[in-house]
């Protein structure tokens, strides 16, 4: 447990949702005036000394961020601040990438609307490539999280500009991904013009900031799934597939209290036992790789593709059910995601700690 005498007694923690060299993110309860609520803790007590500089900056950022975003119900609330530390409250619903709004165009005239909200109050966000910033709250509505890289500018100069058509563009991007018949002649003139900044930074910064995140750092920004989820899952997930008594299997990532980030399977075998699947994981691996949580299924949900949904694996793993029924297409699916669900193993009180 941190150690934050500036708000000591009013947070209780419940588990960490994401710990890199800039920060450690955790969710919990904080006390207010008004009783407690769900809420989330961003903190620099853990990181390394040689990050802190730019560790302080990003949070500083992220503050200001927040507290010029106030009260239009774009982002979360800032709720406390001090030396290292923010608190910021807990927003309901899903990253972009999980909710996948194929069709909603509610949702991205919605995002629109919201995203020229916060540019009329003089603020970019300058980090809505990432899906996982893009919320889908569970009353439908978009959100936005993630102001570390956020500038408030007291002027709508160039510089301003050129930040919000840039916010605006990735937002676009997102839309051509699920919404695409809805793009307007001129969302999809923006989409092709991209602004001389970005093409700078694609041909020469982008580079050195992978060489360094990814090379030296060996840093991978997931839904603070990180290197597990990029690394791990995807080779566990084929080495199960190579199994004979395996039909199929996915792997996907969750918040974990003792892992920090824990490993989900979900695996399609009629006749074997968890034991015997985590035998063979572990034999395959030497024991480098290892699972927290398995749980064997009858059928896992597909699409009409027959690609396995793992958005709605994911949810089930981080223990959202709640989010999971809007996503549902057909009896069938329901049916099948109702056994997987009354079965589910991340069984963890959201309220305890």
């Amino acid at each position: 447990m941190v150690d934050l005498p500036d708000i000591a007694g009013r947070w209780t923690p419940q588990f960490a949702l994401k710990r890199d060299v800039f920060s450690t993110v955790e969710r919990g309860l904080f006390k207010t005036t008004d009783g407690e609520i769900e809420a989330t803790l961003r903190h620099l007590t853990e990181i390394p000394w040689w990050s802190s500089p730019l560790a302080f900056h990003l949070l500083a950022r992220e503050k200001r961020g927040l507290a010029a975003a106030g009260d239009l119900a774009i982002a979360p609330k800032l709720l406390a601040q001090g030396n290292g530390f923010l608190v910021r409250t807990w927003i309901d619903g899903v990253p972009l990438h999980v909710a996948k709004p194929a069709g909603d165009v509610a949702y991205f005239k919605a995002a629109k609307k919201l995203l020229h909200a916060l540019h009329r109050r003089g603020i970019s966000h300058n980090d809505l490539a990432k899906e996982q910033n893009w919320l889908r709250g569970a009353d439908g509505r978009p959100y936005l999280t993630d102001f570390q890289l956020a500038m408030c500018f007291r002027r709508r100069g160039r510089l301003f500009r050129l930040a919000a058509y840039e916010d605006l563009r990735h937002l676009l991007k997102h839309k051509r991904r699920y919404a695409p018949e809805a793009l307007t002649s001129m969302e999809k003139r923006i989409l092709a013009r991209k602004s001389i900044f970005t093409r700078v930074w694609m041909a020469t910064g982008k580079k050195v900031y992978i060489l360094i995140t990814r090379g030296i750092f060996n840093f991978v920004d997931r839904e603070g799934s990180g290197l597990r989820l990029v690394n791990d899952a995807p080779a566990i997930t084929k080495r199960l597939r190579e199994h004979p008594d395996i039909r199929d299997a996915a792997v996907v990532a969750y918040p974990d209290r003792q892992a920090g980030t824990g490993l989900y399977a979900f695996v399609e075998s009629p006749g074997l036992t968890e034991e015997t699947i985590r035998d063979y994981v572990t034999q395959s691996f030497g024991g480098a790789l290892n699972i927290e949580k398995l749980q064997i299924v009858d059928t896992l949900p597909r699409n009409t593709a027959g690609d396995i949904r793992t958005e709605i694996l994911q949810l089930v793993a981080m223990n959202q059910v709640d989010q999971i029924p809007p996503l549902l297409t057909s009896d069938r699916e329901r049916e099948t995601v109702a056994r997987i669900v009354a079965e589910r193993l991340n069984l963890r009180d959201r309220f305890a700690f």
